[in-house]
């Protein structure tokens, strides 16, 4: 076995494109080893089909705790023991909970947000149109427009914003210290306890009071424990579609005749978009990882109770066979099949959300600003690659 690390680093010429290394595997060696950080050697799976099968797969565990599950680094590894969250449940704990948040994320709900998402949209395009230029996407539109909408969907104010996003940034970085992240979860977890307190006092419409009255006041959950439902919200719900509204307006810019198809703001048109940009960018660098709890045979390899499993998002959504030409970004691609949300029992909660929101992003922004370019040239443009989501750090656009 080769004594290649993972995660991989991208090459700097092909920013939106998976690790070299990453696409090498899929051609050659879908089922492959990997060395991790701290020496483990998990199952590398490249390939759609065999992906799908590992996140379907009811002998695969998302339990973080066990022995040869496969932390990234040491801030993943302390995170995810000392922090059991959704994301490292399995059934029937993971049902459990994950039928407590459903209703609260259904399509047709997080549908009926799209007004508000749209006025958010419209009031951060309005400043960055009265403002100077250029000006920094992500800071003025990228970041805000997601956290705006995830705080005034669980009720935490959005005047905090700052120490939440700080909070984030450790957690979802490779930081050298671990106990820096754990510290900084503590924090957060402190601050939701307090807020679901203060919520079953006096409750409002949005989700925390929710679980406050339903299961704080009922006895069904403590502070505590909604406390920590509500940091996984919070986090991944701003985190993850500001990377995408951001990586995926660079990759826009960069394809003038893609966004020449998208710019017109066709509801159908910008929903195709959106899988597309989805299934292009796969922005969770540090992909799907799991164990497996009983033997099984992935591509023809057989991995063994207790081995660690790397499943391997982003080059699954490079898979010829499942998406003809897969290195090429076409918004008018049938691309909704793709496992950028994942897959199985633990596909993206979110996953209705972040899809009205890059709908009414990608298909306002380039409307309302159709001269929108990058204030400079895109190879300039850094990425962060120690990171659970891959992005870019700043995009300075002008019009």
């Amino acid at each position: 076995m080769e004594d290649r690390r993972f995660p991989m680093a991208r090459a700097e010429d092909r920013p939106f494109d998976p690790a070299p290394e990453l696409t090498r595997r899929a051609e050659e060696d879908p089922v492959s080893r990997v060395k991790l950080w701290d020496g483990g050697t998990p199952w590398l799976i490249t390939r759609y089909e065999d992906v799908r099968t590992v996140l379907a797969d009811p002998r695969v565990s998302v339990d973080a705790t066990c022995p040869a599950f496969p932390h990234t680094n040491a801030v993943s590894k302390a995170r995810d023991t000392t922090m059991k969250t959704l994301m490292q449940m399995d059934a029937p704990e993971h049902t459990v909970q994950r039928r407590l948040l459903s209703p609260e994320f259904t399509i047709e709900k997080m549908a009926a947000l799209r007004p508000r998402i749209q006025r958010i949209v419209d009031d951060l395009i309005d400043g960055m149109l009265d403002g100077p230029q250029p000006v920094d996407l992500v800071a003025a539109f990228a970041l805000p427009v997601p956290t705006q909408v995830i705080c005034e969907l669980l009720g935490v104010p959005y005047a905090d914003r700052g120490f939440f996003q700080g909070v984030a940034h450790t957690l979802v970085m490779d930081e050298p210290d671990p106990g820096k992240a754990v510290a900084a979860s503590e924090d957060l977890n402190g601050y939701l306890e307090q807020l679901v307190v203060r919520k079953n006092a006096e409750p409002g419409e949005d989700l925390l009071s929710t679980l406050a009255v339903e299961q704080f006041r009922t006895g069904a959950m403590n502070p505590r424990e909604i406390a920590t439902l509500g940091q996984l919200l919070l986090v991944a719900g701003h985190d993850t579609t500001a990377s995408m509204i951001a990586l995926g307006t660079a990759v826009l810019l960069a394809n003038p005749d893609q966004l020449d198809l998208v710019r017109d703001g066709d509801p159908a048109r910008v929903a195709g978009a959106v899988e597309e940009l989805l299934r292009y960018l796969s922005i969770t660098h540090t992909e799907a990882r799991r164990v497996a709890r009983e033997d099984l045979e992935i591509g023809g390899r057989l991995v063994r109770a207790g081995e660690g499993i790397v499943a391997v998002k982003s080059t699954a959504n490079r898979d010829p066979a499942a998406f003809p030409d897969p290195d090429s970004v076409d918004v008018r691609r049938e691309a909704r099949h793709h496992v950028a949300f994942g897959h199985g029992r633990h596909v993206c909660l979110g996953a209705p959300l972040a899809r009205v929101e890059l709908q009414v992003v990608y298909g306002t922004l380039f409307r309302r600003i159709p001269t929108l370019k990058s204030a400079i040239p895109l190879e300039e443009l850094k990425f962060d690659e120690n990171a659970v989501f891959y992005t870019v750090r700043e995009l300075p656009v002008t019009w």
